[in-house]
């Protein structure tokens, strides 16, 4: 007997099934216990759409509480910058009208979407040109979601804006917006940080501060009735 059928002979007339298998589909972030039964194609569009959400959900969580410096980074998606971007562009539509009540408040929606996505792409530009080691969208989805403490600083400003204005309430409003635009740069400076070189971290970090200072204070002078 030769080695060829040798080796032939250590499979069984059987066992053609040594040449088959199963064919699943690839899963990217999920626990290596359930890679093998987790199949996004058989998931109803129900829970795709709630697994989702809560995944929006949680960046929001981990930009109010920035302790976990990868979470935005892991797995990026431009939902949730998006959904900001739509609410503080339809909270600041109409907030300066015209004299002679033209204004249909395009100018302002149009404002924030280029302030927002322009901005961001120019900040995500100087951090590669600076050396920065992860993606451009990357990037964009920290930007985006830490715009997070500006937007809610916007809705409490639209909720002190129907009373009747006066010093004080123009120097809470102010406050408002500042703490927005100090929590939203620590956030974005606290995901963002680590992936500069050592000794360019303050290059990167300035268009940052300058990116969310001018949508606070876009919040700030913007926000009237």
């Amino acid at each position: 007997m030769t080695s060829f059928e040798a080796k032939f002979d250590m499979y069984p007339a059987g066992d053609v099934g040594v040449v088959e298998g199963e064919m699943n589909v690839p899963t990217r972030g999920v626990p290596s216990g359930d890679s093998m039964e987790f199949n996004t194609l058989d998931e109803p569009i129900k829970e795709t759409f709630l697994r989702d959400l809560r995944a929006v959900g949680n960046k929001f969580y981990h930009v109010l509480i920035p302790r976990e410096k990868t979470s935005l980074l892991k797995e990026w998606d431009l939902w949730g910058p998006l959904l900001l971007c739509t609410l503080m562009a339809t909270f600041l539509q109409g907030s300066a009208e015209r004299a002679d009540d033209s204004n249909d408040g395009g100018p302002e929606f149009a404002e924030v979407f280029v302030l927002v996505w322009i901005g961001a792409a120019v900040v995500t530009i100087n951090s590669k040109l600076l050396g920065g080691n992860i993606s451009f969208f990357q990037s964009v989805c920290v930007l985006g979601y830490c715009l997070f403490p500006v937007a809610l600083a916007l809705v409490i400003c639209r909720i002190i804006l129907f009373s009747t204005q006066n010093t004080f309430l123009f120097f809470l409003r102010f406050v408002i917006s500042m703490i927005g635009f100090m929590w939203a740069t620590f956030a974005a400076t606290k995901f963002l940080g680590d992936s500069q070189p050592e000794g360019k971290k303050a290059l990167a970090v300035y268009p940052i501060c300058l990116f969310y200072f001018i949508l606070s204070w876009l919040v700030l002078s913007h926000s009237n009735v």
